[in-house]
């Protein structure tokens, strides 16, 4: 069975279309329909309903994702295993990070990583924590540098690597920028500019707010931080920042009574995936930065 068959049946299932399939692999779509026809033919099932531009799963095809995405990750563990072996430091590293630790945390790690093993081939997604923890999960990335998740998913491990306090903030102008000290009761009077529901960052937040029976007023939300410190600036609202962010800024933190908050930045990476030699030196680089 050809694993370049395998790999174009699971894009076309994740995507439910030939074109987009054929623009994640890089191939024009009719090498992807090629590709999923010699799989039906082997097998000698139909896969897919292909009805109008939709590709749909027919119950073959729903009882072959799982095992073809196994065997994927095991194939990509057996060579993996196997070039460990040799102790050289290549190949390509599929890894995902956030845009604020892609920003604030990694170019002087990343800029020391190329020096140090220039036979790696980075493949750096960014895309929001959530989401790059879900891809270490389905086997996509071999790890991501996050904000860790309250309750990490079983079958994940974590490495943390910093402490990232947070803060309360607002425009110099705002009508709380001159109190010393802020009850919760009293901010919550006010809108907030926040990341979206389902964030770590968010639910760091609303865990400290149920504590103290309020509810927050937020008039928008976005997973971009500095489009938060942007908005928050100019009046739309108090919001939640890091401490990093924070420098020349020209917004205020507010002392919250009895509120520290902070989160854990760190790595995420599959329990059952042996990580290669690229990756556990991107690790190590990240641990002694």
């Amino acid at each position: 069975m050809e694993i370049n068959n395998l790999k174009a049946f699971i894009q076309v299932a994740e995507s439910g279309s030939f074109s987009m399939a054929a623009e994640e692999l890089f191939l024009t779509q009719p090498a992807v329909s090629k590709r999923i026809s010699a799989l039906e033919s082997e097998l000698n099932v139909l896969l897919f309903d292909r009805i109008s531009r939709q590709a749909t799963l027919t119950n073959a095809g729903r009882a072959l994702l799982p095992r073809a995405k196994k065997l994927i990750i095991e194939i990509s563990d057996l060579k993996r295993v196997v070039t460990n072996h040799s102790g050289e430091v290549s190949g390509l590293l599929a890894m995902g990070t956030s845009h604020h630790i892609g920003l604030h945390r990694l170019p002087d790690i990343l800029k020391q990583y190329s020096a140090d093993y220039p036979k790696v081939q980075l493949d750096i997604q960014f895309m929001d924590s959530e989401s790059a923890c879900a891809a270490v999960k389905q086997g996509k990335l071999e790890l991501a540098v996050i904000t860790l998740p309250n309750e990490l998913p079983s079958k994940l491990r974590q490495i943390k690597f910093w402490q990232d306090p947070l803060h309360v903030v607002v425009a110099s102008d705002h009508p709380l920028a001159l109190q010393d000290e802020v009850d919760m009761e009293s901010l919550l009077q006010y809108p907030a500019v926040l990341p979206g529901r389902g964030t770590y960052t968010r639910e760091i937040l609303e865990q400290a707010i149920k504590k103290a029976n309020g509810q927050i007023h937020c008039g928008l939300s976005t997973n971009y931080l500095e489009t938060l410190k942007t908005m928050c600036g100019i009046g739309l609202g108090w919001s939640l920042l890091p401490e990093r962010m924070l420098k020349n800024a020209g917004l205020v933190s507010l002392c919250i009574d009895g509120i520290t908050l902070s989160r854990r930045l760190g790595a995420v990476t599959h329990k059952q995936r042996t990580l290669s030699n690229a990756a556990s030196a991107m690790l190590n680089s990240c641990i002694n930065s």
